[in-house]
């Protein structure tokens, strides 16, 4: 199916079972411990244990194996020597087996296979490892001055009017610096695969969030025919950007099988994943902004610095701003280091939610600069269409509905301007806000679906559930389309053998593979119609029935001699370059700081979301919250310490890389906007699981300022630079 044209009406309308809050089909599995991951399959299998290397850059100049094999249980060990010529996959930076060079700190080096974890682990200790180390690079700062533009025409230079000259003239300027640091996704399940080979043909279950670049990259990797390969992903314990790609422990477990002869099954242990696997990495950020003095953007620019290995790519901090604002003299600019730290790659809204970190804190302080209320002055630079391409409307933007619904729902009036003057006992209380924004996108995005006799709908897709919703909403959908209810529907994610779908990234994943499963579902209704003899243009699907020229029939009849099997792709047009397409939000957060040591509680806070059509507003709601949550890690703690002479992550574990736990976060509340987007998809829906974070950290930082009258430009904001630069009378 093309959507080539909005929208119109059509039986998601019917709101029957789409737009409710529904309860996730997969909770009892996961809450039970009966939802089957990665690592937990019941499969007989041996265990593999990854070396990593011990230096960031350098070659490998002895591996000494002999021992390791020789241990009690060892069945295999595997290193590039021994694993033959390896490719290297469409979506990794660096490669998953390293030797004898070596990219990066923990990068794999060897899989040690033995009948049991403990014996592979121990065998692992006994693998010895002799590097030529080279000197490299691990301070974005002090490379700055050596980085690039990157060379993707995506990232290129923006530039719209002189914004030089605009912004030398402007009565009132700002020109400030902010950073942010490395960060991890820190998901609860670590990267895990168990693989197993059936002759030529390799079968993988494993934790990623796209199973179809999964599968391409294997095949890749491994120099063999994608047929060949099959990846299994029914659940998976977290991804956040983390599990897009193809990853070390995937890789090894496929050769680690091979060498073993039986399945092998590979988890990174924890102090790996954060130097193994890919990061968030760090940016340096400048804003410059111009005004009138009655508060109108004339000129306006960001700059971002990051850093990467050789052929990465840059975190796109400056998205937002291209868009986000009214302003007739733009520039935008993002250049890309070469760091020999671990790989740089998404975390949950690349190039947003950095960037808002600091476009919003530089917002409130130009609103300051201007003796403005910080909402107004963001809803006077409010722009319905496109800075830079002024005849590309908006699809939908409701961006100053969600600044003036949150502002009254949080209490704004009630805020004090002036910093240092709210009080509760030993705390300094602020409130903070900011805008939040994170563009729509679609993908492809295609389903099978099945009615039996039974009038039981089973849908099949490659679609993952990373903690989503995703079997709900789907389910919500396939319900919706057929007219029966969720207990006669079935929905199986998650293995390359089912439709290739959109996956789970980029915001694009709840939006687009329910597309898709609506595109399968209106070829399933025509099926239907046609074998029960009824016109399928005016046919309504309702209660496990069909009506139409006054009859009504079971939907299960149309099945009663054999399964009906439909499938169909949702494939999109080039309705993104004539609207652009957008999610808007508010974020509203009050703090408290203790005058005393400068520490930071989060009292309260609340997301106003304007994303199209909420399909399960549950499922949404704790997408957002979870988001929010996330926010206040980047703001508060979240940071992975760099040691500038090794090139790795110190805090490499959930002990001291630090993130929000139940009693840092005590109240929050959603508000979801009623609105519908046909520009976007049959649904109307967007995505929204991102748009959560985007602008929580500046929200913060605000706060924390409007509390304090401290303001700090360097993310994590922790209290030992609050301290010294808290005036004395506040205590």
């Amino acid at each position: 199916m093309k959507f080539t044209t909005p929208a119109t009406t059509n039986p998601i309308d019917q709101l029957k079972v789409i737009g409710r809050a529904t309860d996730r089909i997969d909770g009892p599995y996961k809450t039970t411990g009966t939802a089957p991951y990665a690592y937990e399959h019941q499969k007989p299998a041996a265990y593999g244990y990854v070396v990593g290397a011990a230096i960031a850059k350098g070659r490998i100049t002895s591996l000494d194996v002999s021992a390791a094999k020789r241990a009690p249980g060892v069945l295999a060990v595997v290193t590039a020597d021994s694993a033959g010529k390896l490719g290297k996959g469409d979506f990794n930076t660096a490669r998953l087996l390293g030797g004898p060079e070596i990219q990066h700190y923990h990068q794999a080096i060897a899989l040690v296979v033995a009948q049991t974890f403990e014996q592979a682990r121990a065998a692992a200790q006994l693998v010895q490892v002799q590097y030529s180390k080279q000197q490299g690079a691990y301070d974005l700062a002090k490379v700055r001055d050596t980085a690039k533009p990157d060379k993707d025409k995506e990232n290129k230079d923006q530039q719209v009017g002189d914004f030089n000259k605009a912004y030398s003239a402007a009565p009132v300027r700002l020109d400030a610096s902010y950073t942010t640091p490395d960060q991890s996704h820190a998901m609860m399940e670590p990267h895990a695969s168990l693989a197993e080979w059936q002759g030529d043909k390799l079968t993988l279950w494993t934790s990623n969030q796209m199973i179809n670049w999964g599968k391409g990259d294997m095949a890749k990797t491994l120099g063999i025919p994608e047929d060949k390969v099959r990846l299994v992903s029914p659940y998976i314990g977290g991804g956040f950007g983390g599990k897009l790609f193809l990853r070390s422990e995937a890789l090894l477990a496929a050769l680690g099988a091979k060498a073993a002869g039986r399945p092998v099954k590979v988890a990174l242990q924890r102090p790996l994943m954060m130097n193994n696997t890919t990061h968030r990495p760090a940016t340096i950020q400048r804003i410059r902004i111009g005004a009138s003095r009655e508060g109108k953007i004339s000129a306006i620019a960001h700059e971002s610095w990051s850093g990467d290995l050789p052929d990465g790519k840059p975190e796109t901090a400056v998205q937002q701003t291209k868009l986000l604002y009214a302003g007739p003299n733009r520039m935008t600019r993002m250049r890309l280091a070469v760091l020999d730290l671990p790989e740089g790659n998404a975390m949950r809204a690349p190039g947003e939610a950095p960037g808002l970190m600091a476009l919003e804190i530089a917002m409130d302080e130009m609103a300051e600069k201007l003796k403005m209320d910080p909402i107004t002055f963001r809803i006077i630079n409010d722009t319905t269409v496109d800075p830079a391409k002024r005849e590309r409307k908006f699809s939908q933007r409701r961006l100053v509905d969600c600044l003036r619904i949150g502002a009254e729902r949080f209490g704004w009036d009630k805020r004090n301007p002036q910093p240092g003057q709210m009080r509760d006992g030993r705390w300094l209380v602020g409130i903070g806000m900011a805008s939040a924004f994170r563009n729509n996108l679609v993908q492809k995005s295609a389903a099978r679906v099945r009615l039996d006799s039974q009038g039981v709908v089973t849908v099949e897709t490659d679609m993952t559930d990373i903690g989503t919703g995703s079997y709900t909403i789907i389910a919500q959908t396939a319900a919706e389309m057929m007219g029966v209810p969720l207990t006669q529907v079935v929905v199986k994610l998650g293995d390359s053998d089912f439709p290739v779908s959109a996956g789970s990234g980029g915001q694009w994943g709840g939006n687009s593979s329910t597309a898709g499963v609506y595109a399968a579902c209106v070829k399933l209704r025509e099926l239907a119609a046609q074998k029960l003899g009824l016109d399928q243009r005016v046919a309504e699907f309702a209660h496990g029935s069909v009506r139409a020229d006054g009859r009504i029939l079971p939907l299960a009849q149309a099945a009663a001699n054999g399964e009906l099997v439909a499938e169909d792709t949702m494939e999109y047009g080039d309705l993104d370059k004539k609207f652009q397409q957008s999610t808007f939000g508010a974020h509203f957060v009050e703090v408290g700081v203790d005058a005393a040591t400068g520490e930071v509680r989060v009292r309260r806070m609340l997301a106003v979301c304007a994303a199209g059509r909420i399909l399960n507003p549950k499922s949404a709601r704790s997408q957002v919250i979870g988001a929010m949550t996330m926010g206040v890690g980047a703001a508060l703690m979240e940071h992975l310490v760099i040691d500038q002479r090794g090139g790795f992550f110190v805090n490499h574990d959930l002990a001291s890389y630090e993130v929000p736990v139940h009693a840092d976060i005590p109240h929050q509340e959603v508000i979801f906007l009623d609105e519908t987007d046909p520009i976007s998809s049959p649904m109307k829906a967007k995505g929204v699981g991102e748009l959560g974070i985007c602008g929580v950290g500046a929200a913060v930082a605000n706060a924390i300022y409007n509390a304090t009258g401290v303001r700090i430009r360097d993310y994590p904001i922790t209290l030992d630079k609050l301290i010294a630069k808290m005036p004395a009378n506040l205590s």
